[in-house]
């Protein structure tokens, strides 16, 4: 009876000690592309937390690399312009992509120039579209939820948000686009450059 016994006690320490041994099962890691998208929800609520000692000029210094490492630009600024980007020169996309970041970052710099409790949710679930993924996230406010929509594609191996969905469902870059595309058509990619400057620094006055 006790060799019984004692021999039971043998066989619970091991099956025990198996069990402490054993690896922790770790959560799943977010998609890659929902993290792009809360990496710079987290830059942006901490420009947000610190607007008011940053300023407008100290916002959009902080929040310049983030976008950079956001946003897919280059093509974001081919895309707003349409079917013209083909037709214009080297230097002149370059100019229209510079002024596009530069307005790009103005743009958050200036609208969120503030904190009372805000918060970004982002929904761990993504779409895929062909080769695209699509993430969908919400801005809480105290009184209302802005929902926003991203779509975004590996440019180097790195998940870039290629075009956001305001209201969850209206592209940014079919807008612009169509508004863009007037003003190529009246006076070229120059009249263009000039116009989203003209913008930026309106912004970067508010």
């Amino acid at each position: 009876m006790r060799n019984n016994w004692m021999r039971a006690l043998a066989v619970a320490a091991i099956f025990l000690s198996a069990a402490f041994a054993a690896p922790v099962a770790k959560a799943d890691a977010p998609d890659p592309a929902v993290q792009q998208v809360q990496n710079f929800y987290d830059a942006l609520l901490d420009s947000m937390k610190h607007a008011k000692e940053l300023g407008i000029k100290g916002r959009f210094e902080k929040l310049k690399p983030a976008v950079e490492a956001t946003f897919d630009l280059a093509d974001m600024a081919h895309l707003a312009v349409g079917p013209s980007w083909a037709t214009m020169t080297a230097t002149d996309r370059q100019a229209l992509t510079e002024a596009f970041e530069r307005m790009t970052v103005a743009n958050y710099a200036s609208n969120f120039d503030g904190y009372s409790g805000e918060k970004f949710t982002v929904d761990p679930t993504v779409q895929t579209r062909g080769q695209d993924r699509i993430v969908q996230s919400k801005l809480v406010t105290a009184d209302k939820t802005i929902p926003f929509g991203y779509r975004l594609r590996q440019v180097g191996g790195t998940w870039k948000i290629l075009d956001i969905y305001l209201n969850g469902y209206v592209s940014q870059l079919a807008t612009q686009r169509s508004d863009f595309g007037a003003t190529v058509a009246a006076g070229g990619a120059k009249a263009l450059i000039k116009k989203i400057n003209a913008l930026t620094d309106k912004l970067m006055a508010s």
